[in-house]
């Protein structure tokens, strides 16, 4: 009898353009090794499923409260709170909420369910040079789920990119590194100290991993998240300049701006966002750190 293989996703987005070239379909799989700062998207990280409660919805309606048989739910001062040490995110109180002011963010789907999807925007791929990107969180985190669903794009060849921040054993991302088409590679800090307290891991694993994918010859695009205060320093700028040069397969740079429009996630979350008072990067900023960069001899863009 054959293996139902199943994973976690949060979300799949049709008619992406800025994963890879073409019109695109994003699959988000939940769950992530790295807790970056900056992080846009949190419900990404987790690896289980869990509640997001968009309060402004919220008709006090008190349907969630009966639905909830943890206790996990009550109502303080005309307010519906719910105790995050009580709630297992078993849906109930999303289900009967008429507002849609909750929410259960992750779900199981076996790869069939996924590919049906992805396959209802072939047409797109064909036209434009499309295909599906996997992103995250980070889908090294569920290599079964990865490597079937690669499998199944290639059979129908449909392009693959893996959106990945290369942390993984090297083994798992040998497994699965000749069907992906192009490999959409994060690259933060160079220095390991601050790579560590930015994200709650070392980059080396990271570095190394991307070094061995290029001298293999397969496509790959850096990109840096570029934070004011972090990471946009010239040091770690030319830092980053001179190992992307000593790449031996590299397609282009490319910079993405930081931008805080994920933040109310984190309130609908009740989690803390650690960068309450950062600001996007001027476009003054963005084009000395182009130039430098440039000044490596690479290919450089501004988005993905």
């Amino acid at each position: 009898m054959a293996v139902l293989i199943t994973g976690t996703v949060f979300d799949i987005k049709k008619f992406s353009i800025h994963d890879g070239p073409g019109i695109r379909t994003t699959v988000f799989f939940k769950g992530c090794p790295l807790h970056c700062w900056w992080c846009h998207n949190p419900e990404s990280q987790a690896l289980g499923p869990e509640l997001m409660v968009r309060a402004s919805r919220c008709i006090q309606c008190e349907a969630c409260l009966s639905a909830c048989t943890r206790g996990a739910i009550s109502r303080d001062s005309g307010v519906m709170s719910t105790d995050a040490a009580k709630c297992v995110a078993c849906g109930a109180c999303a289900e009967v909420c008429y507002a849609e002011a909750r929410q259960i963010v992750g779900r199981e789907m076996t790869v069939a369910q996924v590919v049906a999807e992805i396959e209802r925007d072939v047409p797109f791929y064909d036209e434009s040079g499309g295909g599906v990107t996997f992103s995250g969180g980070e889908p090294l985190l569920q290599p079964g789920f990865l490597l079937a669903l690669l499998r199944a794009c290639q059979e129908r060849e449909i392009h693959t990119a893996l959106d990945t921040c290369g942390f993984a054993p090297w083994e798992t991302l040998d497994r699965v590194r000749e069907y992906v088409d192009l490999f959409l590679y994060d690259l933060k800090l160079m220095d390991e100290a601050g790579h560590r307290g930015y994200t709650g891991v070392s980059n080396e694993l990271i570095l190394r991993n991307l070094q061995a994918l290029s001298r293999r010859g397969h496509d790959v695009v850096v990109r840096v998240p570029v934070i004011p205060g972090i990471n946009d320093d010239d040091e770690n700028v030319r830092r980053i300049g001179t190992f992307a040069a000593a790449l031996p397969s590299l397609q282009r740079v490319d910079l993405l701006p930081y931008h805080h429009a994920g933040t109310e996630k984190y309130h609908r979350l009740h989690k803390v966002y650690e960068l309450p008072d950062a600001r996007p990067p001027s476009d003054g900023r963005m084009a000395e750190i182009v130039q430098v960069l440039r000044g490596f001899g690479l290919h450089v863009k501004i988005g993905g």
